[in-house]
C-alpha cells in the first residue's frame, strides 16, 4: 500500500506535463565550467569569500554541468537566455551576493523545460523546477561545501519556459523561480527524504515566482497562502545574526555582482518599538527629540571624496566597461553633483553609426537610448550596491556624426533617478516613463523626448 506521501507525489507527478517544443533537439555541450575569479569581485567581503571557497565552487560548477536533468540545465550568470545561446554563455553561475543585508551563495541557471500553462498551474510549474533542479543541485552543494559555510544562506534563481496554446496563437514565455534558504535550512532540506519534511523547510524560506512572493506547495495544485507562512529569512540581520554576516553585509562596497533576486527596502523600526508600554506613573515619558538641522546639499568636494574612497572599485569598473560597455578611456566613472544630488557619471561611446549631422537630434537621442544604452542598463545597475548613497545615474553617450579622428560628434546625456532606473530594469515601468522622470541633455541643452513621435 502506498503511503500518503507517495500517493501525493504520484498524483502530482501525473499532472506534471512537460512539452519539449524543440528543446529535445540537439544542444551544444556546456562550455568548459569555470568560476568567477576573486579579482573580478569588487566588494571586499564577497571577494574574501570567493577566495576562500574558490576551488570548491569550481569543482561544484563542473559537477553540476555534468549532471543529467530531465531537460537541459545550464548554469549561467543571467537567466532568461535563449536556448541557442546557453551553451556558449557565461556559465559561472555560482557566486556570493547580498540579499536583504544577508550574504547568500546564489546558484543561477536556465532550465529548458517548457510547461503547458493550460494543464499545469503556476504552482505546479514552480514545484516541478524545484524538484528536478533545485533539490538535486542542493544535494551537490551540501556535498561539496561545509555546513558552516561562512555565509547566511543559499539562493537559487532558475528560469524555465512556459507554453501557451490557443486557437489563434501559440506563445512561449519564461518564468523565474527564486528560492532563498537559511544556511542551516539548506542542509536540512538536502537531507530531507519526505515531502512533509521538505515542505516545512520551504514554508520557512523565501520563494518568488517572476518577482512575486509565492507560497510554494510541493504536492498541491494551488499555492499556499503566503501570509500564513512562517518565513525565517529576515529582512535584516537580527540580534541572533553572527558577526560574520554583519561584517559581510557592511556598507563598505560600491559594486556588487549581478543579482536578480527580488528585494525590498529594509524595514526600520522606531526606537520606541523596543520599549514595552507601561502604566507605571513613576516611569517618566521620554522627551521629544530635538529637531535635527537640515542636511546641507552635497558639494563637489563630497563627490570627490566619494570618488577617492571608491577609487579602486571605480577603476575596476572602468577596466571592465572599456570592453563590455564601450566606456571611453579618458573619462572613467566618477561621482559628481547635479541639481544638489549625487550622481554616478559614466561616459560611453555609442556603437551605433549615424549619418550626416543634419539629421534629427531627437531621433538620434531616441535611438541612442533604445538601441544602445537601454540594453546595458540592467547589467550596469546590477553592479552597483544598493547600500551606496547616491541619487542619480548620469550616462553620457557620445555619438559619432562624421568619419575620421576629427569628425563631428555630440554628447547625449541621460540623467536618471536611481529608483526609476531600478523600476525600468525590473520591467515595472516603460522606457518612456523612465525618460519622463529623467533629464536629457544634448551638448548641454535640455530637450524633451517622446520616443513614439520621433519614430
Amino acid at each position: 500500500m502506498r503511503t500518503m506521501e507517495s500517493r501525493a507525489s504520484f498524483s502530482f507527478s501525473r499532472r506534471m506535463l512537460f512539452l519539449a517544443i524543440g528543446l529535445t533537439m540537439s544542444f551544444p555541450e556546456p562550455a568548459a565550467s569555470a568560476q568567477v575569479s576573486p579579482s573580478e569581485i569588487l566588494n571586499p567581503d564577497l571577494k574574501a569569500l570567493e577566495e576562500s571557497y574558490f576551488q570548491q565552487l569550481r569543482t561544484l560548477n563542473q559537477s553540476i554541468a555534468k549532471t543529467k536533468f530531465p531537460f537541459p540545465f545550464y548554469l549561467s550568470r543571467f537567466v532568461g537566455l535563449d536556448p541557442a545561446r546557453q551553451g556558449q554563455a557565461d556559465s559561472r553561475g555560482l557566486e556570493f551576493v547580498r540579499f536583504r543585508d544577508r550574504v547568500i551563495l546564489k546558484i543561477t541557471g536556465n532550465y529548458n523545460a517548457a510547461y503547458d500553462t493550460g494543464r499545469v498551474t503556476r504552482n505546479e510549474r514552480a514545484a516541478g523546477t524545484f524538484r528536478t533542479v533545485v533539490l538535486p543541485v542542493l544535494e551537490q552543494v551540501a556535498a561539496a561545501l561545509p555546513q558552516d559555510l561562512a555565509c547566511d544562506g543559499i539562493g537559487f534563481e532558475i528560469s524555465h519556459h512556459t507554453r501557451t496554446q490557443d486557437r489563434s496563437y501559440d506563445y512561449e514565455g519564461k518564468e523565474v523561480l527564486v528560492v532563498v534558504l537559511d544556511r542551516d535550512d539548506a542542509w536540512a532540506l538536502s537531507r530531507a527524504s519526505t515531502d512533509p519534511e521538505r515542505q516545512e523547510v520551504v514554508n520557512r524560506s523565501r520563494v518568488y515566482v517572476s518577482g512575486t512572493e509565492f507560497g510554494l506547495s510541493l504536492t498541491e495544485r494551488d499555492p499556499l497562502n503566503v501570509q500564513a507562512l512562517p518565513r525565517s529569512v529576515p529582512a535584516k540581520p537580527d540580534a541572533t545574526s553572527t558577526a560574520r554576516s554583519s561584517t559581510a553585509a557592511g556598507r563598505s562596497s560600491l559594486l556588487r555582482s549581478n543579482l536578480s533576486l527580488p528585494s525590498a527596502p529594509p524595514v526600520v523600526s522606531s526606537p520606541l518599538d523596543t520599549v514595552s508600554p507601561s502604566t507605571n506613573p513613576a516611569v517618566p515619558s521620554p522627551k521629544a527629540a530635538d529637531p535635527q538641522p537640515p542636511i546641507p546639499p552635497p558639494t563637489q568636494a563630497d563627490a570627490d571624496r566619494m570618488s577617492e574612497k571608491y577609487k579602486s572599485q571605480l577603476a575596476a569598473l572602468a577596466k571592465e566597461g572599456a570592453t563590455k560597455y564601450h566606456f571611453v578611456d579618458y573619462a572613467p566613472p566618477a561621482f559628481m553633483v547635479f541639481h544638489d544630488q549625487l550622481a554616478l557619471q559614466m561616459t560611453l561611446r555609442n556603437s551605433l553609426q549615424f549619418g550626416a549631422v543634419k539629421g534629427s537630434i531627437y531621433k538620434r537621442a531616441a535611438q541612442s537610448f533604445d538601441l544602445f544604452l537601454a540594453t546595458q542598463l540592467k547589467d550596469l545597475s546590477d553592479r552597483v550596491s544598493p547600500d551606496l548613497e547616491f541619487q542619480l545615474f548620469d550616462f553620457s553617450v557620445l555619438n559619432k556624426l562624421s568619419p575620421g579622428a576629427k569628425g563631428t560628434s555630440e554628447a547625449v546625456e541621460f540623467i536618471c533617478p536611481r529608483t526609476a532606473l531600478k523600476q525600468f530594469v525590473n520591467a515595472d515601468i516603460t522606457n518612456q516613463q523612465l525618460l519622463d522622470q529623467s533629464i536629457i541633455l544634448v551638448n548641454g541643452v535640455r530637450i524633451a523626448l517622446n520616443l513614439q513621435l520621433v519614430e
